[in-house]
């Protein structure tokens, strides 16, 4: 892959592993230029046809510089305001987006090749996570009286206070839907916040910035830069807090500059999420179940289906039911909620899922369904995929695949399903499928990953109470729900003498006092909150 950066001088060419930070974007979406009075910019086209949608000014390191000085400067005034101010402008966006929810979707489909079901699915997420910080947020983030050393003559307190300026660093897969997941809760906390938005879907978060500053959110508060990986680098420089979603190899390097400036950070990377069938499973609703999570978006989703164990006794049932339905899938770019699924968002993605069905069919593996592009439909179609005799040696058993794909792999019991799902460097998400759902729960906690499905394989959208995220090397921290709200604050704790019945002593501890605290000691014992 290689970006081409036109210069008024001419012409010069980077490769992919010249990158010093992040960066890599497939020219088949996005194409780095120049204008006449030398200024890059990002050239967008539509992964449908190829059509250009606009150019984007890539914003320089001395601009993301000032840009969050000025945040720096406008946050205290923001945080000032006080969350019943900042959750009224947070429900006005979202009325601003409703209103133009057309718009909306349209944008979204555009620029990433989804369906229109998909595409809403962005917006559902982002309505849910809203209404739920509008009730929710204050409560969460409220001072809270804690148990003191000595009751009676002292109080304690913990205050939360918002981080100042936080950076956020978005992908491409879902480029309204996670630019906004995380930026929310840290504006609602008070902070001012600095967006870098994917190269290859600029626009959508664009009009998401833009409605917000409709809505209220002053533009030094609330701003967006953009470019390649230079433009991401530049951001980890100067923030006071990064939330990075991506990659796995860039979230390495963005947890070294962010270790040696001392900044908090959290991170949501790759995934290779195992779903396990169990004997006593519904059938027809786990086929469909996996099919959905494994093609929604085109597989190019962190949280969805990548490899499938199912139990011996009802495999080939299973299998003969996947196969029926995906070879109903609707695959296309018209309007409307009937199509299953879209095209590629980008060349590389695709190139990597014709790679790892190539390596697994080498290996021994069989494809069922699909397995082609469909260049009748464009250039970045492909149809959706059943792959079965799989193992552990091949690629797509082992490495994120990204596209849409389902390899099934027939295992002797859940034991044997769970040892393999483990048997991954990655952690983010799982999904178990079984009428048991007792037992579906205790097996659960034996994955180690962030998040597990029963019955199902999406998880967050539209449940913002929860906290997502991933172990091992699918990331650091959570998302959602208080824990994902908390990221965004630190805390200040209040100790609180009120001096009753004291007098100036300088002695840290008197006999009297000594007493007390044996006293306190025996006590609590028995009575906890003393």
């Amino acid at each position: 892959m290689v970006l081409v950066f036109t210069k008024a001088s001419g012409i010069m060419q980077k490769t992919k592993s010249m990158f010093d930070f992040l960066g890599g974007v497939s020219m088949a979406v996005a194409q780095t230029t120049s204008e006449n009075q030398g200024t890059e910019t990002v050239a967008v086209h539509s992964p449908i046809n190829g059509e250009l949608i606009g150019h984007i000014p890539v914003t320089s390191e001395e601009e993301v510089a000032a840009a969050v000085e000025r945040a720096r400067a406008a946050q205290p005034a923001w945080e000032a305001l006080g969350f019943k101010g900042r959750r009224k402008i947070l429900l006005r966006w979202l009325d601003l987006l409703k209103a133009d929810e057309e718009t909306l979707i349209h944008n979204i489909r555009r620029e990433t090749g989804k369906v229109e079901a998909h595409a809403r699915l962005e917006q559902y997420g982002i309505q849910a996570l809203v209404l739920w910080l509008y009730h929710n947020a204050h409560k969460v983030l409220k001072r809270e009286r804690r148990t003191p050393a000595f009751p009676i003559v002292q109080r304690v307190y913990v205050s939360y206070k918002p981080h100042g300026v936080v950076g956020f660093i978005t992908p491409w897969n879902y480029p309204f839907l996670l630019a906004f997941i995380d930026l929310l809760p840290a504006l609602i906390a008070g902070n001012a916040v600095v967006l870098k938005p994917s190269e290859v879907t600029p626009f959508i978060a664009q009009y998401g910035m833009d409605k917000l500053h409709e809505a209220g959110v002053p533009k030094d508060v609330a701003q967006i830069v953009h470019g390649d990986g230079r433009t991401g680098a530049a951001l980890v420089n100067y923030v006071d807090y990064i939330s990075f979603t991506g990659s796995t190899e860039v979230g390495r390097k963005v947890a070294i500059r962010a270790a040696e400036r001392l900044i908090p950070y959290t991170m949501e990377l790759g995934g290779k999420d195992p779903s396990i069938v169990l004997r006593d499973a519904n059938l027809d609703m786990t086929a469909t179940g996996l099919l959905r999570g494994a093609f929604e978006n085109s597989g190019q989703a962190c949280v969805s289906v990548e490899r499938v164990y199912v139990e011996a006794p009802i495999y080939e049932q299973l299998l003969e039911r996947i196969v029926h339905y995906a070879n109903q899938m609707k695959v296309g770019k018209e309007d409307g909620m009937e199509l299953h699924m879209g095209c590629f968002t980008n060349e590389n993605e695709l190139q990597r899922t014709e790679r790892h069905i190539e390596d697994a069919v080498a290996k021994g593996a069989r494809v069922l369904v699909g397995g082609k592009r469909r260049p009748d439909l464009g250039p970045l179609f492909f149809e959706p995929t059943v792959i079965v005799d799989v193992d552990h040696t091949m690629d797509i058993m082992k490495e994120e695949t990204f596209g849409p794909v389902i390899p099934i792999m027939k295992v002797k019991d859940a034991e044997e399903a769970i040892k393999l799902a483990n048997d991954n460097e990655y952690g983010l998400s799982a999904s178990i499928f079984t009428r048991n759902l007792k037992r579906g729960q205790e097996l659960a906690l034996k994955l180690n990953c962030g998040d597990v499905g029963i019955n199902r394989t999406h998880l967050g959208i539209g449940t913002p109470s929860i906290p997502s995220g991933g172990q091992k090397l699918s990331g650091i921290g959570r998302r959602g729900g208080p824990e994902g709200l908390k990221r965004f604050v630190v805390t200040q704790s209040h100790i609180v003498d009120t001096l009753w019945g004291q007098k100036p002593d300088l002695r840290i501890a008197d006999p009297m006092s000594v007493r007390m605290i044996e006293l306190l000691v025996r006590l609590r014992r028995y009575i906890p909150f003393l």
